[in-house]
């Protein structure tokens, strides 16, 4: 007889500044499955492999399915400002993590957020803020888009046992659009009202991530 699923866990949305906390808060939290904490962890590789440990310290395995999101650096000619990215794997320092339900949460974006293009790839972890010619030699390693704590923040939830992994952030500046440039503002808002569209589709990847009755 075949094992029935059981009912998800909660989930554990994590990013590092307080903007993108906001932004995914006051989203809602119409359709969730189970409990959702936004975790802010901080700036940076070390901040979020620490936040996600104390977070995850102590629960049985497989229980929390674990999101990293935020905004990232585009790095692909041809993205702007309020696209979105799903990591297929995220790479750092420490290794590659190949992400869960890939293509699901792509298409459930593409639903939440009609008209913005969904990437779908490679999302590497860097320990700065990436600009100019960084990009090119970047995405000449096969990544499309750099943040500081995706890739930190899955090995971290992945240490603490297994579970359903994620990462999904929004482009905030690309090789046309950099931060530096006029109209980041522009861009940084077309970010944020993406980022606050995104938890119904997050919600729909945690009810598929069911994990079999043991």
């Amino acid at each position: 007889m075949a094992a029935e699923p059981e009912p998800p866990g909660p989930l554990l949305v994590a990013c590092a500044l307080g903007i993108e906390q906001l932004a995914l808060r006051s989203g809602g939290r119409s359709g969730a499955a189970g409990p959702v904490t936004v975790l802010r962890t901080g700036m940076g590789p070390a901040n979020a492999r620490r936040a996600v440990a104390r977070a995850l310290a102590g629960e049985g395995p497989g229980t929390t399915a674990v999101l990293a999101s935020g905004f990232c650096a585009g790095l692909a000619p041809g993205m702007h400002p309020g696209d979105l990215v799903v990591a297929d794997r995220t790479r750092g320092p420490d290794g590659a993590t190949t992400c869960t339900g890939t293509r699901l949460l792509a298409d459930a974006l593409a639903r939440a957020v009609p008209g913005r293009t969904v990437h779908t790839g490679p999302l590497l972890g860097c320990d700065h803020v990436v600009r100019g010619q960084e990009r090119a030699d970047l995405r000449a390693g096969g990544a499309i888009a750099a943040d500081m704590e995706s890739a930190a923040t899955l090995r971290a939830a992945l240490a603490a046992g297994p579970r359903p992994v994620a990462a999904v952030r929004v482009v905030v500046d690309a090789p046309e659009h950099e931060l530096v440039r006029i109209g980041t503002v522009r861009g940084g808002i077309s970010a944020f009202r993406v980022l606050r569209a995104v938890l119904p589709a997050f919600f729909e990847w945690h009810r598929s991530s069911l994990l079999p009755r043991r």
